[in-house]
């Protein structure tokens, strides 16, 4: 799976983001609270046949998706809930730029 992120990674790299727009937002006068954070990916699933084998997910662009005949793809829904990690009873308060792209 050469162009595609494990999924750890992918989640790693979301709550990277997340923080970076946190602490951009430190101050100003409008921030978001994020209640949830719902992604929906496609996964590969891949199953080393190794001694201590263990079953690994990789996150699949549209592209590589579609050109991956011999993969297990499996469409995968998390709903994730962003908390405060000083005060985990709280929701996150999220703030940034908005990005060119961004809806």
């Amino acid at each position: 799976m050469d162009d595609a992120v494990e999924l750890a990674d992918m989640i790693a790299q979301l709550r990277g983001e997340l923080s970076r727009a946190m602490s951009d937002g430190d101050g100003d006068d409008l921030r978001f609270r994020a209640e949830r954070v719902e992604l929906e990916l496609t996964v590969g699933v891949e199953r080393s046949r190794e001694t201590g084998a263990k079953v690994r997910f990789w996150v699949l662009d549209a592209q590589h998706a579609a050109r991956s005949a011999h993969t297990s793809l499996q469409r995968l829904t998390l709903t994730l809930q962003p908390v405060d990690g000083a005060d985990p009873e709280r929701s996150a308060l999220i703030s940034g730029d908005e990005l060119p792209d961004e809806l």
